[in-house]
């Protein structure tokens, strides 16, 4: 397995920790949390349709991530104190949580079309 599957691998499964933390803390299940199972499925087991749900996930949380920016710029320009991301009390500086949600989603897009793991999935 490329070591991109294995890095991308770890933090799903660390996504689907949390995920079932959020569930039993609030009761809720979401697309973009759950989400990830099929990808890690496919990965685990080498399918040959887990590039193609990958691709499918990263395109849902792309526009998740778009809408959500878009919505925070315009809240942004009509009252800038109130646009701020709280987690357990604690205010979460925009910049680093931009550059790290950026970041994350570029590493993610690069795995699901990296020619290596194209080449992998496709030998099996």
């Amino acid at each position: 397995m490329p070591l991109s599957l294995r890095i991308l691998s770890i933090f799903y499964v660390l996504i689907v920790i949390a995920a079932v933390w959020r569930f039993v803390d609030a009761n809720s299940l979401e697309m973009f949390t759950v989400g990830v199972l099929p990808v890690l499925y496919g990965v685990w087991r080498v399918e040959s349709w887990t590039l193609i749900v990958l691709r499918v996930y990263l395109a849902c949380q792309t526009l998740g991530v778009v809408a959500l920016g878009a919505t925070a710029v315009i809240a942004y320009q009509i009252t800038p104190e109130d646009v701020k991301v709280v987690f357990e009390g604690h205010t979460i500086p925009m910049l680093p949580l931009v550059v790290a949600i950026i970041g994350f989603l570029s590493f993610q897009w690069w795995v699901a079309f990296s020619v290596k793991n194209i080449k992998y999935f496709k030998q099996q």
